[in-house]
């Protein structure tokens, strides 16, 4: 599933192709139709994104509530457009641009209050300007739940995902089954502030990469990380592998049904 960074790159992608036009709206696949037959050829005015939810603003209170869930993807093209698959969702189309949704779990036009209602049940999201890291440390802080598992919960932070769960995890050496009310807040700023600045990154540069400049492949004469994720990484997906730092064997273990990767070594209780 893709980590709140895509998403806001999504949002700033449709704004910058479709902000202050009339597109055509459509849904060849005829799951959206009559949504997209309300739409037609109305005013773009604003996208948002709040962890892995996406919202496109039309005339001054309908959205279009997108969720791309394990299997949704969105491409981007220049005009005009070749006729659309029939597995296309939603496609926005004007003269010099689209863009086709397909798969998604949620495409759904919702009012003002229903939007609100999304936000209001998740989490702060490090990438919105409008975060408070406090109340997510809050409900951290009474929560005998692990902190690997309260990071991967969007009602406790939005956007954040298994890749830059374990890794900022590793990159402070905090055990992924601590405790939450065991995290300190000191603890829990340094995480945040992590969180917020890997997550730009990844925003600007389309890829997650985590590894300080002292431990990337140039710096260490090793092979650059392949894997279809893209990045370089500590931890994620590099089970029974020697950790950059300590040497010591990456392990992996499931948790609340993902996998979940940590080091030993540097991560100690």
């Amino acid at each position: 599933m893709p980590e709140g960074h895509t998403i806001h790159r999504l949002a700033r992608e449709y704004a910058a192709r479709f902000t202050g036009t009339a597109p055509r709206v459509t849904s060849p696949q005829g799951k959206f139709s009559d949504a997209a037959a309300l739409l037609d050829r109305t005013a773009l005015t604003a996208t948002e994104a709040h962890g892995k939810h996406l919202f496109l603003g039309f005339r001054d209170a309908d959205w279009v509530h997108i969720h791309l869930g394990l299997f949704g993807k969105v491409g981007f093209g220049d005009g005009p457009a070749s006729p659309p698959a029939d597995t296309v969702r939603l496609r926005l189309a004007h003269e010099s641009a689209y863009a086709d949704l397909r798969g998604p779990t949620t495409c759904a036009l919702i009012t003002d209050d229903e939007k609100r209602a999304v936000h209001a049940r998740l989490g702060p999201d490090p990438l919105r300007e409008d975060a408070d890291p406090a109340a997510a440390h809050r409900r951290i802080s009474r929560s005998r739940t692990t902190i690997a598992a309260l990071l991967m919960d969007q009602a406790v932070v939005a956007g954040v995902g298994n890749v830059y769960r374990a890794e900022v995890l590793f990159r402070h050496g905090i055990d992924p089954y601590r405790a939450g009310r065991d995290i300190t807040p000191a603890e829990w700023d340094a995480l945040w502030a992590d969180l917020a600045a890997l997550m730009r990154e990844g925003v600007r540069n389309n890829r997650i990469d985590t590894v300080r400049p002292e431990h990337t492949p140039e710096a260490m004469g090793r092979p650059p990380r392949v894997d279809d994720h893209g990045g370089e990484v500590y931890v994620y997906r590099r089970a029974a592998r020697p950790c950059h730092v300590c040497g010591t064997e990456i392990r992996t273990a499931g948790l609340a049904a993902r996998n979940l990767f940590w080091c030993p070594g540097c991560q100690r209780r």
